[in-house]
């Protein structure tokens, strides 16, 4: 019989293998090949989670954290708004120069889904709408005129950068930065 501690390590070796798997191959891979990189037998996976989709679903849940964590998500530093916003850009930059960067994680999810409903995309969709929910906070904070608009417009900059190098489509490295810092400008963010 498993025991607790076998069930949390099975689920975790799954979750991990997911996220990796998931990330540098795509939402598509297999059952099969999923359950072998964790090393656990399909039963162990369905006895843990209904679905593969349930398993993405609860990947993505578990990277969200760390994810909002190294862009500097939620940061409690006393730096000015701008800096905190420009932060997450400069952050983005860093990470998209890293060997295997496929851009950022639940976009590509909602991409290649294409269905709101998909309880993978419903958990990508809530970590984007967090991201969106700190850029208004901090355009406010800063004295955007409109901090919708202006959190709309650099989500579109920051998903965008993402899906181009992710893609190998585009360099970073100051690009981000320069036009999020020309948006904070034109919204009178400081």
């Amino acid at each position: 019989m498993a025991t607790s501690t076998d069930k949390t390590s099975t689920r975790d070796r799954l979750l991990d293998a997911a996220t990796e798997l998931f990330y540098r191959e795509g939402v598509s891979i297999g059952v099969e090949a999923l359950c072998r990189a964790a090393g656990v037998s399909k039963r162990s996976m369905y006895q843990l989670f209904e679905s593969k989709d349930d398993v993405l679903a609860a990947s993505l849940e578990r990277r969200a954290p760390e994810y909002g964590r190294r862009l500097g998500l939620g940061d409690e530093s006393p730096r000015p708004p701008r800096e905190r916003i420009l932060h997450v850009f400069r952050q983005l930059e860093e990470v998209s120069a890293e060997d295997g960067y496929r851009g950022c994680p639940f976009l590509s999810a909602l991409v290649e889904l294409k269905d709101p409903g998909h309880p993978a995309s419903v958990v990508a969709l809530r970590a984007k709408g967090t991201l969106l929910e700190a850029f208004r906070a901090e355009a406010e904070r800063g004295g955007a005129r409109d901090p919708e608009l202006l959190a709309r417009q650099l989500a579109l900059v920051f998903d965008g950068a993402s899906a181009r190098a992710g893609a190998k489509a585009e360099t970073l490295r100051g690009l981000t930065t320069t036009t999020a810092a020309a948006l904070l400008d034109a919204a009178g963010v400081k």
